[in-house]
């Protein structure tokens, strides 16, 4: 066993030491370095062929022109041309007729089910039981404003709802009570509101005095027993499913200021196969209505 010290040892050094320390001269092997060399080079042409360097607005475009926007218009243009036939099927065939083609249907169900998560779920939900209490309605239960039959479905979503784009928009407008009624007469509608869904009113006294207030000013559109009206888009004030919330705070600022939700018309955003397949989608959620006799 040599006992020979390390400061004895024969070791190439750079001529570099620090406390005692010195530094040997052991440089890379030639493989790795050729191969970090080959890295820089690749890099360097990389950011020429291909968009690299970030600049105000955009990037250098590289001079290959390659594009990942172009790639995905690439592909969708190509899943299009692929879907031509069927898109070109569902959008000829009766609405009420999807069902009975399995294929098509499938195929309508899938296509729905994409366009409502890309388009649709930002409102209703991506199980599309809507946002209880702000205004985004339920897709699931089988109370439904202008119809649940797909073809007024597909109307809806084709023409939306109190937008300003679309002469055939869905449209209702409810009155801001506030300017037309005294704060008393509003309390005592909101608490007779409260008994027509079996609620437990604040003031029984004021729900009794507010039945008259109802009759004469909200019951040309929700009817005497407030089951609403469906084609006027006047809710059904008589079950337990609110679109804003039943609750005695909410009622008083519904009354009072109105509501006006207002969904966007899809005619110019999509086409008509993506409507019907979404139309077809929603009204299969379970909450749909038959389409009537």
């Amino acid at each position: 066993m040599s006992d020979k010290k390390d400061d004895d040892l024969d070791y190439e050094t750079t001529g570099h030491e620090w406390d005692g320390i010195k530094e040997y001269n052991k440089p890379l092997p030639r493989w790795w370095l050729w191969t970090f060399y080959a890295t820089i080079v690749w890099g360097v042409l990389y950011s020429i062929a291909y968009p690299a360097w970030p600049l105000i607005s955009s990037a250098t475009p590289g001079i290959l022109g390659y594009s990942t926007r172009g790639e995905v218009v690439e592909d969708i243009a190509r899943f299009e041309d692929a879907n031509a036939g069927i898109n070109a099927q569902l959008a000829s065939v009766e609405l009420t007729e999807i069902t009975s083609d399995p294929e098509l249907n499938q195929y309508a169900q899938n296509a729905g089910a994409a366009v409502f998560r890309a388009w649709c779920s930002q409102c209703h939900g991506s199980g599309a039981a809507g946002v209880q209490a702000s205004g985004y309605p339920n897709l699931l239960d089988d109370d439904w404003l202008w119809g649940g039959d797909i073809e007024n479905i597909h109307a809806t979503i084709a023409h939306g709802i109190r937008n300003e784009n679309d002469p055939d928009a869905r449209y209702s407008e409810m009155p801001v009570f506030g300017e037309l009624l005294e704060e008393e007469e509003i309390a005592q509608a909101a608490n007779y509101v409260m008994t027509l869904s079996g609620q437990e009113p604040q003031d029984a006294t004021l729900a009794a005095a507010g039945e008259e207030v109802y009759l004469d000013n909200c019951a040309a559109c929700h009817m005497d027993d407030g089951s609403g009206d469906v084609w006027q888009g006047a809710p059904n004030l008589s079950d337990a499913i609110w679109l804003y919330g039943g609750d005695y705070d909410t009622l008083i600022e519904t009354i009072t200021y109105s509501r006006y939700g207002v969904m966007p018309s899809w005619a110019d955003r999509l086409n008509d196969a993506e409507i019907r397949a979404v139309a077809a989608y929603v009204h299969g959620l379970g909450g749909g209505e038959a389409t009537p006799e």
